[in-house]
């Protein structure tokens, strides 16, 4: 059962991610950027997380941001990822990476839980892993949301 939530999970993300027109040349597209964040959730049939991260882009900016993610489904359970990574692709400017992106999971764990998604929004892909601790059964469609945080929005990196 385990195995068959995940492979339903990616093929259901990499049909998003497939089914997305590329409209950016990789000549236009091509600033790294990263994200890392903490996330804490719950779920019976409808899905919630919130928490927060900072994107850091290979110009030298970064910045301070909040994540909200839902949706609906079968799912049952209670998580927190600490320590989770992200990577964009085809982003042009830092502010691309802000918005709402399509996400669809499985999951089957307890105790240490993790995760590993790949959402989208138009262009540009986001592709997430975490792990953490919690109890999470289930299928869930949704949306990931990505916003500036409170305070300074964007800023050099200080090394």
């Amino acid at each position: 059962m385990k195995s068959s939530l995940s492979i339903l999970a990616v093929a259901v993300a990499l049909g998003v991610a497939v089914s997305v027109p590329q409209r950016a040349s990789a000549a236009e597209a091509d600033l790294d950027c990263k994200l890392r964040f903490s996330l804490t959730g719950w779920s019976l049939i409808y899905k919630h997380a919130e928490g927060n991260g900072v994107v850091t882009c290979a110009n030298g900016k970064s910045m301070r941001v909040k994540i909200e993610s839902k949706g609906g489904g079968l799912t049952a359970g209670k998580s927190h990822i600490d320590n989770g990574t992200g990577r964009f692709t085809d982003v042009r400017r830092m502010e691309d990476v802000l918005g709402t992106y399509a996400k669809a999971d499985a999951s089957a764990g307890a105790l240490k839980a993790g995760t590993a998604q790949v959402l989208t929004k138009g262009t540009v892909s986001l592709a997430l892993a975490g792990a953490g601790e919690g109890i999470e059964l289930g299928v869930s469609v949704g949306n990931f949301t990505i916003s500036k945080a409170g305070g300074k929005s964007s800023h050099k990196d200080k090394k």
